[in-house]
């Protein structure tokens, strides 16, 4: 009997399934929290240079007195076209000195007269009308050190890349709930006591072990989860799964509105994780990776009680075939995927997508500072944005095919960023909702495209190396968001409109490229998820999974070619 068979006789997504999917699935959403945490806790308020020798000196200028001592202080922010509407702008980094003797001008340049010259001041004051506190005001991550904030950013995510690859290894080798349970440890470990940390450097690592720890249980669940329910309700598994990301980000989007000193807004939504510890009593192993190791006895007792609480009917014995066939099927190396020409290209494909789609859906995030206006609404919007991407794909992915759902969404959401061009270089002031309009529909189709790519990617690579080869797929994807940080802060580099509209642009060209590279891959619709490195190969004429409505059973029947004797074994 082949595996995605024994769902007839147990349930395709019983009460027993339904259970554990959502316990697997619930850690995603504080993986979404921890992904975009960096939005608020290294948010960057508007700022200038602290008034010497003035220790209560505030953003806001509150007397004539305060605002003559700025004057005499602080030059104004000539890159900053000063208006009624906007005010005036001091700068950022400088404070005026007097001329000082030859021996002692290093480092310093003449401003407005003979007697003056600017230099980097060493305090500063925020704004702090949205935020109480981040990372960035209490660590001074501005001017000379604006950079280290995307470093930092781009920290977490490369922690992402090294848990995507690793763990997923981890997790084909040694069990899909070992790695898990490694993974929330890891969670705990560093999340928690981030919320504790002066120093910047200990900052970044901590947030280096919580990319990994967000990264294999990303892969991890997902995998999990796939391989939890029938063939019919892998799409609506894969979808929902996304839906509980949407929901984290909503969730910090309310939290961090709420909650405005990054300490204790880290904490809030760190302490609950401590919960999942006891899935280490609660969540089994994969059947579909003990059926591949050769464990039989082992899942089949977890099949016996799933058929048990889903009020089925289940024989003693499920899987007759050879156990030593299977076991020789489970020593597989990723190498393997090189075993042909034309499958060397769909991967190399697949890989240059997870990069692009998360490049362009982790930057859109990001950006929302960028966007003008009030960063909660925008970060809200955002949000929303997601959660209508992933829901978009529901009732077309089993209707019109995964590929054709996963090109549209690249190509439009890349247009419509492309086109955000003409609002920030040619429109008007008042004409700021055109850019954010565009932005949304860009996040949409970004949406759209990672809830698709996760889904077909799992459904693509064969059992005995699907983790590792999503491993290799998720270390692309992390790849491509530490390259998001650096690309929202292009405007740190360029100065005038030009600074908005290149990220989006960037995104934008991007998705589209890609989305014409991805034609060429086959659909996986209605096909049998892929045993072995033979079965991917053949995929364009694999068995193909028919419904009978009138039994609701599922049934393999072959497309140009008889039954195999091995489809009808594990």
């Amino acid at each position: 009997m082949a595996y995605d068979d024994v769902f007839e006789l147990i349930g395709s997504f019983g009460v027993y399934q339904k259970r554990l999917y959502v316990l697997q699935t619930l850690p995603v959403i504080f993986t979404a929290i921890q992904t975009c945490l960096s939005v608020f806790i290294l948010f960057v308020p508007d700022h200038r240079c602290s008034i010497p020798h003035v220790h209560n000196d505030t953003y806001v200028i509150r007397s004539p007195h305060h605002e003559r001592l700025v004057n005499q202080t602080i030059p104004l922010d000539l890159q900053i076209h000063s208006s009624i509407s906007e005010g005036i702008r001091y700068s950022k980094c400088e404070v005026f000195k007097r001329r000082l003797n030859a021996t002692q001008r290093t480092e310093i340049q003449a401003v407005h007269n003979s007697s003056l010259y600017s230099h980097e001041c060493r305090r500063w004051v925020f704004d702090k009308r949205e935020f109480d506190s981040t990372f960035v005001t209490e660590d001074n991550l501005v001017c000379r050190k604006k950079l280290h904030r995307t470093h930092a950013t781009m920290t977490f995510m490369a922690g992402f890349t090294a848990g995507s690859f690793g763990i997923g290894v981890l997790s084909d080798g040694f069990g899909r709930k070992l790695a898990l349970m490694f993974s929330i440890l890891l969670h705990v470990g560093s999340n928690i006591p981030l919320s504790f940390i002066t120093d910047f450097w200990v900052f970044s690592t901590l947030r280096f072990f919580s990319g990994v720890s967000v990264g294999g249980l990303i892969s991890t669940t997902y995998v999990m989860n796939l391989e939890l329910v029938g063939p019919r309700m892998r799409m609506w598994a894969g979808m929902f799964f996304q839906l509980f990301w949407g929901l984290g980000v909503l969730l910090l989007a309310a939290i961090a509105f709420l909650i405005r000193d990054w300490r204790y807004l880290n904490l809030a939504t760190s302490l609950p994780t401590i919960l999942f510890l006891s899935y280490y009593w609660l969540v089994p192993e994969s059947t579909r990776w003990l059926i591949v190791r050769g464990r039989h006895k082992e899942a089949e007792k977890i099949f016996q009680h799933a058929a048990k609480v889903n009020k089925r009917k289940c024989p003693d014995r499920i899987f007759k075939g050879n156990e030593n066939e299977t076991t020789n099927r489970r020593r597989v190396s990723l190498g393997k995927l090189c075993s042909a020409r034309l499958l060397v290209v769909r991967f190399l494909v697949i890989c240059l997508n997870w990069l692009v789609v998360s490049m362009e859906f982790s930057g859109l995030s990001l950006n929302v500072s960028n966007l003008g206006g009030d960063v909660y609404l925008n970060f809200f919007m955002t949000s929303v944005a997601e959660i209508l991407g992933f829901l978009l794909c529901i009732p077309l992915l089993n209707r019109v095919g995964r590929k054709p759902v996963y090109v549209l969404s690249l190509l439009s959401g890349g247009f419509a960023l492309v086109l955000t061009i003409f609002p920030i270089l040619y429109g008007e002031r008042d004409q700021q909702w055109v850019t954010v309009g565009l932005s949304l529909i860009g996040k949409v189709g970004s949406s759209a495209a990672f809830a698709t790519v996760f889904l077909y990617s799992a459904e693509f690579f064969p059992t005995v190396i699907r983790n590792s080869a999503i491993g290799v797929t998720n270390f692309c994807a992390r790849f491509g968001g530490m390259l998001a940080p650096y690309v929202v802060d292009l405007g740190q580099i360029m100065e005038g409109n030009v600074a908005r509209v290149l990220p989006m642009t960037v995104f934008g060209v991007s998705a589209v490229i890609v989305g014409l590279m991805s034609i060429i891959l086959p659909e996986t619709l209605n096909r049998k998820l892929p045993e072995t490195i033979e079965d991917t190969i053949a995929f364009d004429r694999s068995n193909k999974i028919v419904y009978s409505v009138e039994l609701d059973t599922v049934t393999s029947q072959p497309l140009n070619e008889p039954v195999r004797a091995d489809d009808l074994q594990t």
